[in-house]
């Protein structure tokens, strides 16, 4: 196993901790708003890792200890902790947050819920799975919450008793916990999840590209013809997802089912090795999926080899079974049975584990033991790792990439997985991977489709999947031809995403930001912040207000009721300019969803319009970039070495621009590796911003040639030649460039003309929106025309977009 991406250092200072010897309580200060909280009615505390708690051993913070004898108080700089020194109860153990930021205190109480006065303080994390889910399910816990206070109960977690084997708890009264006190800092609470339970691992470029994933009986011919189809229609792909029919599933029915297997179906797959090697070939990583809980039965190639390795008598043909607490099992099950197949071609493990949370030691949940060892033994011959599994408990998002489950095709599914991934960050897990388009039950709906698959390029990971049902399938030519234009776009976007999204990667390994946050991290005390849970924040640079229910008949738009924070954003997609600090409806036909970048904002993509597949540094960066605010971005780019964050020499390209000279600065490039060719083109684009004047290209005190554009009802692009990476370059587009919105008419006439209407009721809309009268008289004319409310909240939002 390779170790270095897993390192522990669960024993808190001694300075840290209240209690303990000779006591039955035993309190651990980890930081100024994370406590752990213990009791062992035996008086012997756990000191071993848990799946939640690796890294104990932490700076100490300031703190007080008022110890009167029959109570004791611990006082920190954000929180005061009131303990009787009985056993834990709702009387004895009390926590408060300094500063009391609710309207009738912060009070947490042992064993009890914290709540206000409207209910509204419980803030959620994410669940084992979403399987069959056909809408909202419940959520497990979180690190934050409303009224400053969160726990994570960690009693019975399995323990790592090294940093390659592990332990259940043992048994008897006890109580293991952890307080997170952080008020409304709740950035400040994920990283101290994070310092306590590992970092996100950096993930491999690749894995944020297009993943194609079908239950069906693939031929290798099959397969690969799909692929190319792919590539015919200019739709790139990272990866090639295999499902279980890679190996044989008809079996005699003595063995049991078809469910587990490890040898290729060889009718379906003649030549494996040259399979895999072919997906290679076409820059595809390739992901098989193993539901392990059968064991190696006699059937399979590698029957006897495991068997030898375990000493086992195979004259009887017993199967070999799955035990995953077995250490020389689990050894063999990766050094035999798993790496025969790695050595044909296979990347990285689609672990489909479904059978519980039960091993034959109790404690022991195999979807941890699967996750945990997976992860480090893909981390192997110095390869970054990768697994992909469901989510087994706080602590799972050290082992990326989260598989969350078999959903059913509907729009109630469509409309939870938005917040669904949002919420998942506030216990820390930044990746999940979603079935895109869902997998199972629902019809044929190519609005549903499409949506999802926008959702998807604003997702962690982006995977089209559907069952073997052969009406049910997501590539975007068995559609009609507008849900197949604008799913092959979405899909081409994604990929043209890619110079963003790894940063932010990188960003979520070394800064401890999940890609997808709630919008209430940045606006914890507005309750217009939370009002939306599926609007959320990608990345730094966009907020993503994705449309999840079906569109208007009338209108033919899809819409969404967004909160837009304090400040001035403008839609990256349409170039349309907002004020913000209230709340919207937002619409928008089957092309895009909103996306909106505030002022100051620099969002680099990949300037080709069909990119190709893999995860390549591009040759050529279009940056949009949203005058009206200074702003910076560090573009970070490397050759995929480096198995985590640490490791890695990123190439950096700094990316400013100053709102008050108007001058864009970027480069230059450093280190310069693994990037070919030695200069790049670059595309500035610039929404809502008229041409300017005069545009300035300089290198090193030379004018460059540019070729400058207005484009209509969007804004300005710049296009530059070739310029070298070691190479610093400026734009200057004039003093203060500000913001200037489309006239609302321009907007509103598409949405008129396109309206399933009487032409008379057309012409009436279109004297009330041009008329020369102040707006609040239009917004009146409109209204006394008695419109369906969805179309004229499709038209407000352009006469009042940027009048608040």
């Amino acid at each position: 196993m390779h170790h270095k991406n897993f390192s522990i250092s669960p024993i808190a200072d001694p300075a840290a901790v209240v209690g303990g010897d000779g006591c039955q309580y035993r309190f651990s200060v980890l930081a100024d708003g994370l406590l752990r909280y213990e009791w062992a009615a035996d008086g012997i505390f756990e000191d071993r890792a848990s799946t939640f708690a690796v890294r104990r051993q932490q700076p100490v913070p300031h703190f007080r200890v008022i110890d009167r004898g029959y109570d004791l108080e611990i006082i920190t700089d954000r929180v005061r902790l009131v303990y009787d020194k009985k056993r834990f109860s709702a009387s004895g153990l009390s926590a408060q947050v300094r500063g009391n930021i609710t309207e009738w205190q912060s009070v947490w109480r042992y064993g009890t819920e914290p709540i206000d006065l409207e209910g509204r303080n419980k803030l959620y994390g994410t669940a084992r799975t979403l399987d069959l889910a056909d809408g909202r399910i419940p959520l497990g816990p979180a690190v934050i919450s409303r009224c400053g206070i969160a726990v994570i109960d960690d009693s019975e977690t399995m323990l790592f008793v090294s940093d390659d084997w592990v332990a259940p708890r043992p048994s008897g009264d006890r109580v293991d916990g952890y307080l997170f006190a952080y008020g409304h800092d709740y950035r400040a609470a994920i990283r101290a999840l994070y310092a306590i339970s590992g970092n996100q691992p950096l993930l491999p470029r690749w894995a944020l590209g297009n993943w194609w994933s079908r239950y069906y009986p693939y031929t290798a011919d099959e397969y690969l013809a799909l692929m190319d189809r792919f590539r015919t229609e200019r739709v790139p792909l990272s990866v090639g997802v295999i499902d279980m029919d890679w190996h044989i599933v008809d079996v005699d029915p003595v063995h049991g089912s078809g469910w587990t297997g490890y040898s290729w179906n060889l009718q379906l797959f003649p030549d494996p090795a040259g399979f895999l090697t072919a997906l290679h070939d076409r820059d595809l990583k390739a992901t098989l999926n193993v539901h392990p809980a059968d064991g190696i039965r006699s059937f399979e190639d590698g029957y006897h080899e495991v068997a030898q390795a375990l000493g086992r008598d195979v004259s009887s043909g017993d199967p070999i079974a799955f035990d995953v607490i077995d250490r020389e099992f689990l050894n063999v099950y990766f050094n035999v049975l798993h790496r025969r197949l790695e050595n044909q071609g296979v990347d990285f493990w689609w672990v489909d584990w479904q059978q519980g949370q039960y091993s034959r030691t109790p404690g022991i949940d195999p979807l941890w033991m699967l996750n945990h060892f997976h992860f480090l033994d893909n981390a192997r011959d110095g390869r970054r790792p990768l697994t992909f599994s469901r989510f087994a408990g706080p602590g799972s998002h050290r082992y990326p990439v989260g598989f969350s489950g078999d959903t059913v095709v509907t729009w109630a599914s469509l409309d939870f997985q938005p917040e669904f991934t949002a919420t998942a960050s506030n216990i820390g897990y930044g990746w999940w991977s979603h079935d895109i388009g869902g997998h199972i039950f629902g019809s044929k709906d190519d609005e549903l489709a499409t949506r999802w698959v926008q959702l998807g390029v604003f997702s962690p990971i982006l995977r089209l999947h559907s069952s073997n049902n052969p009406f049910n399938t997501k590539e975007p030519w068995a559609f009609g031809s507008e849900a197949r234009e604008n799913m092959i776009e979405a899909l081409r976007l994604r990929h043209r995403l890619m110079p963003y999204m790894y940063t932010m990667n990188v960003r979520a390994a070394r800064d401890n930001e999940p890609l997808v946050q709630p919008i209430y991290w940045d606006y914890p005390k507005r309750d217009e912040a939370y009002s939306n849970r599926n609007e959320y924040r990608f990345g730094s640079e966009l907020i993503v207000a994705p449309v999840t229910t079906p569109r208007d008949p009338r209108t033919r738009l899809g819409g969404v009721l967004a909160w837009l924070p304090p400040g001035r954003y403008v839609d990256v997609f349409n170039g349309t300019v907002y004020d913000g600090d209230r709340h919207l409806w937002l619409h928008r036909s089957l092309k895009a969803v909103p996306v909106l970048a505030a002022e100051g904002a620099i969002v680099p993509l990949d300037a080709a319009a069909e990119p190709r597949n893999g995860g390549h540094n591009p040759t050529a960066i279009e940056v949009i970039i949203v005058v009206g605010a200074d702003g910076t971005f560090e573009l970070l780019e490397d050759d995929g070495t480096g198995v985590v964050v640490d490791d890695v020499q990123f190439s950096r390209t700094p990316i400013s621009f100053s709102q008050e000279s108007g001058i864009i600065r970027i480069g230059p490039t450093s280190p310069v590796i693994s990037l070919a060719p030695i200069t790049r083109e670059w595309t500035l684009r610039f929404p809502a911003l008229p041409k300017p004047k005069t545009v300035n290209v300089v290198i090193e005190d030379r004018e460059h040639a540019a070729v400058v554009t207005e484009e209509n009802f969007y804004g300005t692009v710049v296009h530059l030649g070739p310029i070298p990476l070691d190479k610093e370059f400026t734009v200057d587009i004039g003093r203060q460039p500000k913001l200037v919105p489309t006239d609302a008419s321009v907007r509103i006439y598409p949405i008129v003309d396109d309206a399933q209407i009487s032409f008379e009721l057309k012409l009436s809309i279109w004297k009330a929106v041009t008329s020369d009268v102040p707006l609040s008289a239009r917004i009146g004319q409109l209204r006394a025309l008695g419109l369906d409310l969805a179309l004229l909240d499709a038209i407000l939002e352009y006469l009042v977009a940027t009048h608040v």
